[in-house]
């Protein structure tokens, strides 16, 4: 059971200018640090949120800027997402305070200044233009750009690749021998040789903490008056459908305290088929916890909505979208009690979009994204190499000095 704390969310909406000075530490109330960041954000995942959620402690008001798809088709390749829909993510995402759409490629202090931010920050990976150049040089070199780790275990690239992965190769051995034998750069088994591929395009294990939960929920408990809805599913690839629907589901109780029951990997499987979950309940779990809707996550909820958990957690309303309701082990209504209590809803987001279809989105562009992540991959190897020859130099420079 881990609390998010919409209410604080809640608050901040009220108002969609800049905090005021009253809700500042005494510390920062003569000034407010305004804080850039800008990226692709295809495919929101926790490893972004993390970026944000870092950003935002820097400083006390953070403004984000998304790149347009002609931009990231220029400079990448073809993005999954179209760009109204990287948007939305953007802002349902709880430590943005303001967006900017179709913000350039590359960072400059123009930017900076045209939206008052004192600095940009980023991950420690790279991000390069078309041409191979860094795509944060001049604020690098003009001292306003700050720098944060970057999250392991997770990137569009991967996740494209694990999809084209799910969909074409069903026998890899990992998850029972824990031999990996599928030779692939994006598999998610294992991570590869880092001599033979990028740090950051190749893929490593992501490895859950008790810290990272904790950073990613606010703990905060119901109040008296809120109206406790529960939700349950998979809520895989965390996408824009899922966001529809939180919010729906937010616009239920003028109150709400919305509970996100996330089923383990088994279950989902059980359920879903076709090697789904694509991400595992650990990554499902930050990835909802970063939804501004949500308020609290149970990790591994039952199947089945039943007595003990509706008791438990003293729930209002059970909400369900129009997607199929598939039925428990045994075979019965996994909703069978919220209906019998009278607080069952299905409820209608009037968003299509399903983790099938994303699937579905990546299979017929899979020679574009192929060649989306091998061309990122190569830049990148480009990057280390000349950084390596450099390092090499300087050390060659240096003993020669000394001698």
């Amino acid at each position: 059971m881990i609390r998010n704390g919409s209410h604080a969310v809640e608050e901040e909406e009220e108002d969609q200018g800049e905090p005021s000075s009253s809700s500042l530490s005494p510390g920062k109330r003569k000034r407010v640090i305004r804080v850039w960041c800008d990226g692709c954000y295809d495919m929101v995942h926790y490893g972004h949120s993390n970026q944000l959620r870092q950003a935002k402690a820097m400083g006390d008001y953070l403004v984000v800027g998304v790149h347009t798809d002609e931009e990231i088709a220029k400079h990448k390749g073809p993005p999954v997402f179209t760009q109204a829909e990287r948007y939305k993510m953007i802002r349902a995402t709880k430590w943005v305070d303001e967006i900017v759409e179709g913000a350039p490629y590359v960072t400059t202090l123009e930017t900076l200044d045209k939206y008052n931010c004192d600095f940009c920050m980023h991950g420690d990976d790279i991000t390069l233009t078309v041409d191979g150049k860094d795509t944060y040089d001049e604020v690098k070199r003009m001292g306003r750009y700050r720098e944060c780790k970057r999250t392991q275990g997770v990137s569009t690239t991967d996740l494209v690749g694990r999809m084209l992965l799910k969909k074409t190769n069903t026998s890899c051995s990992f998850e029972y021998s824990g031999i990996c034998k599928c030779k692939n750069f994006s598999c998610i088994c294992s991570p590869q040789d880092p001599k033979g591929h990028s740090p950051w395009t190749g893929v490593s294990q992501f490895l859950q903490t008790s810290q990272k939960i904790i950073q990613f929920a606010s703990g905060k408990e119901p109040q008296p008056g809120d109206t406790i809805i529960y939700v349950a599913g998979a809520f895989d690839l965390f996408h824009i459908g899922h966001v529809d629907f939180l919010e729906t589901v937010h616009k239920q109780a003028e109150k709400p305290y919305v509970i996100v029951g996330l089923h383990f990997d088994q279950e989902v499987n059980r359920y879903k088929g076709k090697n789904y979950p694509i991400m595992n309940i650990h990554e499902r779990t930050l990835s909802v916890l970063a939804c501004r809707y949500v308020s609290e996550v149970v990790i591994g909820a039952p199947y089945a909505v039943g007595k003990d958990l509706l008791d438990h957690f003293k729930v209002d309303l059970v909400c369900h979208g129009k997607t199929e309701v598939f039925p428990d082990t045994d075979r019965t209504d996994p909703y069978a009690e919220p209906k019998k209590r009278g607080i069952f809803r299905i409820l209608d987001s009037s968003s299509n979009l399903t983790t099938d279809y994303i699937m579905q989105r990546i299979i017929e562009n899979r020679l574009q994204f192929e060649a989306r992540n091998q061309k990122k991959e190569a830049k990148e190897m480009a990057v280390i190499e000349a950084l390596k020859h450099k390092e090499d130099s300087l050390k060659t420079e240096a003993a020669l000095t000394n001698n």
